[in-house]
């Protein structure tokens, strides 16, 4: 099993320490495990994807516009 150190904020130390009774690294562990998953998912998403770098870009600027102009519009 691999182990890793986490720095905390010394708040959420003392709350952890608080509450010892709690096993705070299977709660970090299943934190983690359920993050890798999502980006495993998202790779294997990518994977198959033939969007461009340059096509995401955009049409994230034609999203963004599109925003824009619907807000714009709220506000006239």
């Amino acid at each position: 099993m691999s182990e890793v150190t986490v720095q905390i904020p010394d708040d959420l130390g003392i709350i952890m320490r608080r509450h010892a009774s709690i096993n705070w690294s299977n709660i970090v562990g299943e934190a983690i495990r359920k993050t890798a998953a999502e980006v495993e998912l998202f790779d294997a998403i990518a994977s198959e994807s033939r969007l461009t770098e340059k096509d995401a870009l955009a049409l994230g600027k034609k999203i963004k516009k599109g925003m824009w102009e619907k807000v714009y519009k709220n506000l006239v």
